[in-house]
């Protein structure tokens, strides 16, 4: 589990530094540059990992310098840009492209690039929905009613979180209403940027709610629970159904 944590934090920071770069291979020279380097290079060693090789170079993610090149490569006589479907599906399908050294070089920078491309996305989205259904069990053995994101878009919503307690509960003395599983690591940037795009819009629609990132978050990050936005590394313990509550309330009144 910590080696996970930490491959999540090294995958945010590798994407932040990455953010700040990437302007600069963008760049029109850039891109040719890289290009002209690359047909030179394929042509003198066809079976060598040249696209790689140019990659690690220039200190660019090899699945980012796949896509900068295999667009170029699409790139029309006139400077026609090729459609995105059919750059991202050759992309997920090397052996679509029709250039059979550019196909092998595509597919070499895919598979050794830890934190982009189309078998990272494949990767993360499986592990996203492995602590999803792992959420769903937790629930389940709680015996705690709920909807699910799939029950919710079949029922109109559009933005949600990942659950909805049909009865709420609460979660060292604050009520949960939703729960959203993050199967990530929660930094400043990325938790800052959940709370702008979803978590404040979940709170707004359905009340206050819970975030759990599985792989850890920093500690600082958990200042809004008196908002409504509790933080969690783990499933919650400590949970008090609103039926239980209600009951201990009870209790005191009975007589003896």
């Amino acid at each position: 589990h910590s080696q996970s944590t930490l491959l999540s934090i090294f995958s945010l920071e590798y994407q932040k530094r990455t953010k700040r770069t990437i302007s600069r291979h963008h760049a029109p020279d850039a891109i040719e540059s890289y290009y002209q380097r690359y047909l030179s290079e394929a042509k003198a060693h066809p079976a060598a990992p040249v696209l790689l090789e140019l990659a690690n170079e220039v200190d660019l993610s090899p699945a980012l310098m796949a896509r900068i090149i295999l667009d170029r490569f699409l790139q029309g006589p006139e400077g026609e840009m090729p459609s995105k479907t059919v750059l991202s599906s050759m992309l997920k399908e090397p052996s679509l492209i029709p250039d059979q050294i550019l196909a092998n070089n595509v597919y070499q920078c895919t598979i050794n690039d830890c934190c982009y491309g189309p078998l990272v996305d494949c990767i993360k989205h499986a592990i996203g929905q492995e602590h999803e259904v792992l959420l769903c069990d937790k629930l389940k053995e709680r015996n705690l009613s709920f909807l699910d994101e799939n029950q919710l878009r079949a029922m109109g919503y559009d933005k949600t979180p990942d659950i909805i307690l049909e009865v709420p509960i609460a979660v060292e003395g604050h009520i949960v209403h939703w729960i959203e599983s993050k199967a990530s690591f929660g930094d400043d940037h990325s938790h800052r940027t959940y709370l702008n795009e979803q978590f404040w819009s979940y709170w707004n629609r359905f009340g206050p709610g819970l975030v759990i990132y599985w792989y850890g978050f920093i500690g600082e990050l958990d200042c809004q629970r008196d908002r409504g936005i509790l933080l969690k590394d783990c499933f919650p313990t400590d949970i008090v159904t609103l039926c239980h509550a209600a009951q201990q309330e009870r209790l005191p009144h009975e007589p003896e």
